[in-house]
């Protein structure tokens, strides 16, 4: 059997749908984020980034590369294995109690990706706990949905962020199960952001654990970036909180927080956790230069909240039709997989502007977009740039406009 021939020709009916990913060439540089080096055909072309999910420009500040370079001078490169087998470094231990003190919980747990973190949590909790039922949002992310299913856990999908569709589900559950409400806070492809005190309120009322997904609100929302759950004060009710080090943090990995006792029990059950090699210590030092920066400074989010009025103002005067939400998150809806390629083809080479078009299966068919995440490095001429830039190729393009 020629098995390529069988690969083949499912790539080739995906290339068809226009739903094949094709991924860019990228070189990040230092000190100059958003802009990255476009390698193409061995040239090389700088290009401005639109959709990264470093959304503060963490990943480039200087407090954060100083911390890990001083850490790999001091540590070296790798962990050395798992923590079950080569020990917890303190850099661990550090970062760990950074976490739990953002979130106002007893104790965290670090993962090598909030992917991972999310499915061995899950997972973990839904097949250790006897009968155990996980309420999960319909909108939630792949992380989420994979370890529910390998929890192997009675699964309920409520309407995404439909509270009294919530409230249907937990009443029509037996008092006596062990229940978990999972959710995220802000919803990563649309950008809304779910009603999280009445979810806890519902959640409270039938007895169920509350497990939050913040990675898209960690670092950019509430006083000390705490996420969402901080913003409106709902933190302490909250059961588990999971985030990621590799979004407004600008470094990599993944992470819960909630009670000492919760955390030692995924800490001990999770194959997640046991088998993988931990984070090397240099990234978890700059991960915590980059939380204790964050946690006392406002500056980038107050800048990064201007820049995104800018486009979505801009947007607005265009008639270019861009998802309504209370985030970061700028979606603007091309609703055809082919037309959203060509677009983000044509704003690679003809504007230098680099955005990654999203088509399904990561949003529904029917919706593919642009997704825009302005950071506060993007300035007032960047923003400028880019509008010019889809006001022509919509002319060009024949998409229609948003409606006045």
């Amino acid at each position: 059997m020629n098995f390529d021939t069988l690969f083949n020709a499912q790539l080739d009916a995906l290339k068809k749908e226009g739903n094949y990913r094709y991924f860019a060439e990228l070189e990040r540089k230092c000190g100059k984020f958003p802009r990255a080096g476009n390698h193409v055909d061995g040239e090389v072309n700088d290009v401005t980034v639109w959709c990264s999910n470093d959304y503060l420009g963490m990943g480039q500040n200087q407090l954060v590369i100083d911390a890990m370079c001083k850490a790999v001078q001091r540590t070296g490169t790798g962990a050395g294995g798992t923590r079950n087998i080569s020990g917890t470094n303190h850099d661990h231990l550090l970062l760990e109690a950074e976490l739990a003190d953002l979130h106002n919980k007893e104790a965290a747990l670090l993962f090598t990706s909030g992917y991972v973190s999310n499915w061995a949590a899950l997972s973990t909790l839904g097949a250790r706990l006897k009968n155990c039922v996980i309420v999960s949002d319909a909108g939630n992310h792949a992380s989420m949905i994979e370890g529910i299913r390998h929890s192997r856990a009675d699964k309920v999908i409520w309407k995404h962020n439909d509270v009294a569709d919530l409230e249907a589900k937990l009443k029509a559950l037996p008092a006596d199960v062990p229940k978990i409400v999972a959710f995220e806070s802000v919803y990563s492809m649309d950008g809304d952001i779910a009603p999280i005190r009445q979810i806890v309120e519902v959640a409270e009322k039938y007895g169920a654990m509350t497990y939050l997904d913040e990675v898209h609100g960690v670092g950019l929302y509430g006083p000390r970036g705490g996420g969402v759950a901080e913003q409106e004060g709902l933190m302490e009710r909250i059961t588990l909180i999971e985030g990621t080090l590799g979004k407004a943090y600008g470094v990599v990995g993944g992470y819960i927080t909630g009670s000492a006792a919760l955390c030692d029990f995924i800490r001990s059950f999770a194959s997640g956790f046991i088998f993988t090699t931990a984070l090397p210590p240099a990234v978890a030092a700059a991960a915590r230069t980059s939380i204790a920066h964050l946690k006392q400074s406002d500056t980038e989010r107050l800048q990064q909240r201007a820049q995104v009025a800018k486009l979505r103002a801009g947007l607005d005067r265009a008639g270019i039709p861009h998802m309504a939400n209370d985030s970061h998150i700028v979606p603007v809806m091309i609703k055809d997989p082919v037309k959203t390629k060509m677009i983000a083809d044509y704003l690679m080479t003809e504007w230098g502007i680099y955005v990654q078009p999203i088509n399904y299966p990561t949003v529904p068919k029917g919706t593919e977009r642009l997704r825009f995440t302005p950071s506060p490095l993007h300035t007032d001429a960047d923003i400028a740039h880019l509008l010019n830039a889809l006001t022509s190729l919509w002319k060009q393009c024949a998409i229609s406009h948003a409606v006045a």
